[in-house]
């Protein structure tokens, strides 16, 4: 009975551990017309967070033709987006920069789990009051 509990425990442990993660597959939407956009792919390196576009959904563009330096004219899909993002609290994470594919701006960049399905997702120049955020969905299989 004792192994049965210690077991129980271990299980819910996991699942909670699990449900706050930021790691796994994120759908993007548009802010501003708000279509999926892509799937971004979080994983941990290093004990930091990264992201690369796992797919783009119906693309405008392919190619990141705005960024300059080694990521000019590459492809968008497989492209490191997210790096170097430290855990600040169990939910949020942040001291890392985003890439705008679109404009090839880079930003200063945040995320908070809101729950274990939602991430909200902010880039800025400077003061995290001047940016924005997206919202982006769990994928869930």
């Amino acid at each position: 009975m004792k192994y049965l509990l210690s077991m129980l425990f271990f299980c819910v442990a996991t699942l909670t551990i699990n449900a706050q993660s930021a790691v796994g597959i994120w759908k993007t939407i548009d802010d501003e017309d708000g279509k999926v956009k892509s799937h971004v792919e979080i994983y941990e390196k290093g004990g930091k967070l990264y992201g690369k576009v796992a797919k783009l959904i119906n693309p405008e563009i392919t190619l990141c033709s705005e960024c300059t330096g080694p990521k000019k004219d590459q492809p968008i899909e497989g492209m490191e987006i997210i790096w170097n993002l430290e855990e600040d609290s169990d939910t949020e994470w942040e001291g890392g920069k985003i890439l705008d594919p679109a404009s090839g701006k880079e930003y200063k960049c945040k995320m908070e789990l809101t729950d274990s399905n939602t991430l909200n997702v902010r880039g800025f120049i400077g003061f995290a009051l001047l940016g924005r955020t997206q919202t982006w969905y769990r994928v869930v299989d």
